[in-house]
This record gives structure tokens, sequence and C-alpha cells, in this order.
């Protein structure tokens, strides 16, 4: 077990991480690149050569899309990147931007008289080891205009001071002035912003809820269309499973370090929310030290592994991502009544054409419940449903040479038909960052359009601090002292210890 100091993080250290991998890392900036340049603006008019002079600028007679259009002779040249490549990790992502994202964007200034050639820096690596490529390049002054960010960065890279808000970037005005803001809620926004601000774009995003086997159900006396609400009411489900289908794993509540952060976003985030309380307080800057809150969420998950035995303990003590796997290898066998998943496990993991674990009867035999709160309002803002979301976006690079073309990308992205272009890509239809896209698309799949319906309204996202994953270690170990037996009282004391050495006393709040 590392020691809990060894988790501390801060701007100075992530700098110096970077530094220390400067030797030995591959710039990003020094991948091949793509670029769709060649024709999309168009071959020159039949006079070749005639030019005119507008202003103090040249200009040039282009034929595009065979109109004759005066064009600046100037090139305005701009780059995007993301972890992705043809063929590869994130294929759909790669295919779009070289395939469509280009050659529309492009086209479209052509058409407006202004000649743009983008290029794509790909990547298929380790989410990591690209971060830290990235951020190497940002920290030289270098890197792509336009650059694909976890959210979850989003919070170190403005620290470090290698992105900046859009305002800063771009102006306020020309931020506000855009439209597509209208079309992405405010919690969504929220995946890309920092302190109040928003550092870049949203690409998308996702929600929790809870999936469940109707035949289990029905074989245990359950009814098809369930949902708690309560916690009361959901090990009540999960009781009497293990009474009627002895044989059959209850509920799967991801616990232990072991499962990372999907012990967060899948478990102890939802619970502490449902129990009123979010991990940090925005307005206090305080984490949940041992709290009644905390200590509740810790004693649901008591009752799980320990009290009433719902819960497979073995799966959550693996290393790794082993026991993850374990929980939906079950599932997809009609071996797990329940889990507490995101939307990835519908469209990934359970899918019957392409899943890691292909669920035959999926679209017939699974259900869809919202996750609740302790009890009724109990939780944050007074809501009796409770969700988690992760997702990811694009920013601008504050050191771009041309900032308003970067903008200009950054929004045509983002607006409706590209980002319906991106779901049409492979079929692999998500939750987009758009409300007028999800109207249209998602109607057709009934997990994500309950997702978008039920968990997007009632969700939240972890916060964007520097402290946040050392704080999320420290609770994942909480959960597995629970799941290895260790009382709530003695759990939740040293929790709170390691949280005040790692974030300082007065940066916890105790009750």
């Amino acid at each position: 077990m590392r020691n809990t100091l060894s988790l501390r993080v801060s701007t100075r250290a992530f700098k110096a991480v970077l530094g220390a991998s400067l030797a030995g890392a591959l710039l990003v900036s020094a991948l091949p690149s793509a670029s769709a340049a060649t024709g999309s603006v168009g071959g020159v008019c039949t006079k070749v050569g005639d030019k005119a002079k507008v202003g103090k600028t040249n200009v040039i007679c282009k034929a595009v899309s065979g109109k004759k259009i005066w064009t600046d002779t100037k090139v305005y040249k701009v780059s995007i990147s993301a972890n992705a490549i043809l063929g590869g990790k994130n294929n759909q992502t790669a295919t779009w931007i070289q395939n469509y994202v280009i050659p529309q964007f492009e086209l479209s200034n052509a058409e407006k008289g202004k000649q743009v050639d983008v290029s794509f820096t790909p990547a298929g690596i380790d989410d990591n080891q690209f971060k830290t490529q990235l951020a190497l390049d940002l920290a030289s002054k270098r890197g792509p205009d336009v650059m694909a960010l976890d959210g979850f960065w989003v919070a170190e890279f403005a620290e470090a001071g290698y992105i900046k808000p859009l305002e800063s970037v771009v102006g306020a005005s020309a931020v506000n002035a855009w439209d597509g803001w209208s079309q992405i809620p405010a919690s969504v926004q929220g995946v890309m912003s920092y302190n109040g601000k928003k550092y870049g774009v949203p690409q998308g995003t996702d929600g929790r809820i809870i999936y469940y086997n109707k035949k289990l159900f029905a074989d245990a006396g359950l009814p098809a269309n369930w949902q708690p609400k309560s916690w009361a009411e959901l090990l009540t489900a999960a009781k009497t499973i293990k009474t009627k289908t002895p044989t059959v794993n209850p509920l799967q509540l991801n616990a232990g370090d072991g499962m990372g952060e999907a012990t967060a976003m899948q478990g102890f985030l939802n619970l502490l929310g449902g129990a009123g309380s979010l991990i940090y307080d925005a307005k206090t800057k305080k984490w949940a030290g041992n709290t009644k809150a905390v200590r509740d969420m810790l004693g649901f998950y008591d009752s799980v592994y320990n009290t009433d035995k719902v819960g497979n303990s073995d799966w959550q003590l693996l290393a790794g991502e082993n026991g993850r796997n374990e929980s939906f290898k079950a599932f997809a066998e009609g071996k797990l009544a329940m889990i507490i998943e995101g939307d990835y496990l519908w469209r990934g993991v359970i899918n019957p054409v392409s899943g890691n674990f292909k669920m035959a009867d999926r679209n017939t035999n699974v259900g869809f419940a919202k996750i609740p709160a302790q009890t009724a309002k109990s939780g944050v803002n007074g809501q009796s449903f409770m969700s988690m979301s992760g997702g990811s976006g694009y920013a601008l690079n504050p050191n771009s040479a041309n900032k308003n073309v970067a903008w200009d990308l950054l929004k045509f992205i983002n607006a409706k038909e590209p980002v319906s272009s991106f779901m049409a890509i492979g079929g692999a239809v998500r939750i987009s960052q758009r409300q007028d896209v999800n109207t249209a698309v998602l109607k057709t799949d009934p997990c994500l359009k309950f997702v978008f319906e039920n968990a997007i309204p009632n969700t939240f996202f972890r916060p964007a601090n520097v402290n946040y994953n050392a704080v999320s270690v420290l609770l994942q170990k909480a959960t597995t002292s629970i799941v290895q037996g260790k009382s709530v009282a003695v759990t939740a004391a040293a929790y709170e210890t390691a949280l005040k050495e790692l974030v300082g006393a007065a940066n916890v709040a105790s009750n």
C-alpha cells in the first residue's frame, strides 16, 4: 500500500512529472500528421492567375463547388489532435476527423473566401501517455491548436497554465455569442469547466443507472418494471433474490481500490450524493471527511458485503480490472441480477454484436432503473435519484498562431450536423453534448434514451480539483476496508486521518 503522502497532487508535482518525462517521451507534435488540404478548395478559375486587390488584401479567383469566388491568398493553418487513429484506438473519432471534419471545415471556409488548411495529429496510445505527451507540448508552448481532453484532466491542465478559459483565448464576446451553448445543458458544460470558467466544449457525456435481469427478477417474484425509491428498497430486492434464487449473485456495487475510479463513478459517489453530500463542496472548499453522509455511504457498503451479504466480496478484492470483468461476465451469462454501471455497459460490454461479454438477450431481458437516494428527497439538492457523469471534450491551445480560426473549428465540430455525422459512423451511438442531436438519435435506443431522460437530469460531475484523484483513491481504499470486514467507524476515522494529511485539516469537513 502506498503511503498517503505520496498521493498528494500539486501543480508543482504535475510539472515535475512532465519534466522528468521529457527525455523519453515522444512529443505529440512529432507524431505523423494527416491533412485533407488536397483539392478541398477546388482548382483555379478559368482565367488562371486572375488577381485583384481588395483593400490591402491580395486575393485570387478560385472555383469552389462549381462557383467562382475571390479567395484570400493567405492560408490559415490549424491542427487538431486526439488519442485516435484509423483502424485502431477510437477509430470512430479518427474517421470522423479525417473524412468529415477536415474536408467539410476547409470547404465551408473556402466558400466564404478563406483558405484554411487543417491537419490531424493522430495517436493510438495509452491515455496517460497521451496526456503526458500533450502536456509536454503545451509546456513548451507548442502542440495542436484544438486538442481532445478528458474532462478529468481539465483542472490539472488549467492549474498548470497549459490551457486557459476560452474567453481569455478568443474573447468573452466571441465565446458568449456562440449559439451552440443553448443546446448543451449547463451540467454537461461542466465537463470542460473549472472554477466557473469554460475551458473547452464537451464532446458528450454518460450516466449511471441500475441494470437488472428481468428473467431473474421474475424468478424471484419481482416486477418487470422495477424502480427502487430508497436504499432500503434496493436492499430488499437484493435479499429477495438471494432467498428465492440462491445460486444467483444479487447485486454488484463496485468496491475496492483494485477497480480504481470505477469504484467512485459506479459506487460511492452516487451513494454519497444520495446521502445528501458531494465529495467536495465548491462553496466552502472543503472535502467530506468523517461526516454522517460518508458513514451512511460506507454503511450501505457494509450492508451489501457484510450484514446482508448480497454482493460478491471476492470480485471486489481482485486486482485491476479482473473483478469488474467477472461481474460483466456474470451479468451477461444471467448469473448476476443487478449491476450499477454507466451506459458503457450497454453500448460496449454486453452489446450482443460487438461486446466483450456478448449478451444475446440484452435487448429483451435487460431492464433499467434510476439509482435511488438514501430516502426520498434525501439526495443533494433534495433529489430523490442520483447519477454521476463523465465525459471529454476539445480545448484551445492558448499559444495558437490562429486562435480565431481554431475557435471556428471548435464551434464547427460541435455544431448539429457534424455531431450527427459522428453518431452515424460505425453505428456507435452514444449520448452527445447536444440536446437536438440526442432527441433525434437516441429515440431508437431504449437504454440511452432512458439515461438521457432519467439519469442526466439528476447527474453530477467529479469536482474539477487537482486533489480529486488522490481523494478518490482514499475512498476506494475505505471501501476495500469495509469489504474486508472492518467497521464503518474505524474505516471512516482512518479515511479522515489520511484525508487531512493529504489536503490539510482546515480543508476537511466533519460532523
